[in-house]
């Protein structure tokens, strides 16, 4: 899905090792964190990525930064990002943090997608990514698909009811009798009363 989206031309990815920002000889970008024992990507490796992207593109971008320490992502955040923001630059931190002072100099939203720790947030981008093109029109085959899923508005940011397919028989189980009866209106209350 991902990839038929980017082949249609529908969005773009642009990535940037902060390494070649780095204003150490090793290329280092991280560094020992004040009254702590653990590695801290420091503030101008960042600071200079930054403003490069912005120089490049001629204009300030919101910026997301990816990490475990915020609100976690959820179907309704996903809409509202989509529906606002439609280019952003997104910050992948290693393990929990960058420096403070970009975040509070640069970040204007924070994204979490669960209460865990990652070596590296480039995973987590990558959900929040798939999450936000899977809005875009024509990425999906059914694009009314979008409107009668899990946590969707029409069903009430509640799971979606079970499904089922054919045979409408397996290994003794049945397809619930409302669901062959051609009733839309039956059918329509069994998925509401259904909702988990």
């Amino acid at each position: 899905m991902v990839g038929r989206a980017k082949q249609k031309g529908l969005f773009e990815v642009e990535t940037y090792n902060l390494c070649d920002a780095s204003i150490k000889p090793t290329r280092r970008v991280d560094d020992k964190a004040y009254g702590m024992h653990w590695q801290v990507i420091s503030p101008e490796p960042l600071a200079n990525t930054l403003q490069q992207i912005f120089t490049k593109v001629w204009k300030t971008l919101p910026v997301v930064y990816m990490t475990p320490s915020w609100e976690t992502l959820n179907q309704e955040n996903v809409e509202q990002m989509y529906e606002n923001i439609k280019e952003m630059v997104i910050i992948c931190g290693h393990y929990e943090w960058i420096d403070q002072r970009i975040i509070d100099r640069y970040v204007d939203y924070e994204v979490s997608i669960g209460n865990y720790v990652l070596s590296g947030w480039e995973l987590a981008a990558q959900v929040y990514i798939d999450s936000l093109i899977r809005n875009i029109p024509w990425v999906l085959w059914n694009t009314e698909s979008l409107e009668e899923e899990s946590f969707s508005k029409r069903l009430e940011r509640k799971k979606e009811y079970p499904v089922y397919t054919r045979p409408e028989e397996f290994d003794g189980m049945k397809v619930p009798e409302i669901l062959l009866s051609g009733d839309h209106k039956k059918i329509e209350d069994w998925k509401r009363e259904n909702l988990r």
